[in-house]
């Protein structure tokens, strides 16, 4: 497993110092970080729903580039402007009105230049994924 270039408590005061607008502190939680995988909480509000009560695709959108973001923070350090280049979601259930959602993410490659990685977003305790995400992330010269 890698060491972590950055903790929870790190990361936590980086995302409110540097990227207020994404993390407040508030509805997005990060649970745990390693420089491997990384695992966030987006506590429930009716702001999530769409139409229909589900959980809305820009909802679990955000919260699977967020938590990429956060776990590849946690394997290079505190390099804000790694950014994202390619994101692909599959919907597969309805989010349940209610429930929180989590995030697992995991890194699958770290290279120099770029980085590739997978979320899995589930609904509150039930095992199922509701969406499933590969994410390409990359990084800038320091």
């Amino acid at each position: 497993m890698a060491l972590a270039k950055m903790s929870v408590a790190e990361l936590e005061q980086f995302l409110r110092d540097e990227f207020p607008q994404a993390f407040s502190g508030d509805d997005i939680m990060i649970e745990s970080a390693d420089g491997q995988t990384c695992l966030l909480r987006q506590r429930y509000s009716e702001r999530m729903l769409r139409p229909g009560g589900t959980v809305s695709g820009p909802t679990l959108m955000a919260l699977a580039d967020f938590a990429m973001y956060v776990v590849l923070l946690s394997a290079i350090g505190p390099i804000g402007l790694a950014v994202t280049t390619n994101l692909n979601i599959n919907f597969l259930r309805k989010g349940q009105p209610g429930q929180d959602v989590l995030a697992e993410a995991r890194l699958l490659k770290l290279g120099k230049r770029l980085a590739v990685g997978e979320v899995n977003l589930l609904s509150g305790t039930s095992p199922d994924p509701i969406a499933h995400v590969t994410s390409t992330y990359s990084i800038p010269n320091v």
